[in-house]
């Protein structure tokens, strides 16, 4: 229960820190997931990432900064992190799919 709440008023102060999404990206917003990854980026422009690799995993939380082409970067002043989309969000077989960091994600219903 306690780390929920951490997470929570991370999420909430970092969500005060962020720039949303500019219209042309909303197609990024959402809940994306495979076996190994989970991220969630919001429409304010907050971002929680977990990656589950070679036994152990990685976690970023924090605001995004800007878009690179496809790529988006997160963080705050220099501690960011830049993720590599190879697959822009689209549709495929009637579902929105995404590649980021060389991992196939899916988006989740809302």
């Amino acid at each position: 229960m306690k780390k929920s709440l951490l997470v929570i008023f991370a999420l909430l102060f970092l969500s005060a820190c962020s720039e949303p999404l500019p219209d042309d990206r909303l197609s990024y917003a959402g809940e994306w997931v495979s076996k190994e990854m989970y991220l969630l980026i919001l429409p304010d422009g907050t971002v929680s990432y977990k990656r589950l690799k070679g036994g152990g995993s990685t976690e970023v939380n924090g605001p995004l900064k800007e878009f690179q082409g496809d790529d988006f970067i997160v963080g705050i002043g220099f501690l960011t992190t830049t993720f590599d989309v190879t697959e822009p969000p689209s549709i495929e077989n009637d579902q929105w799919v995404m590649t980021v960091d060389g991992v196939k994600l899916t988006k989740r219903e809302e």
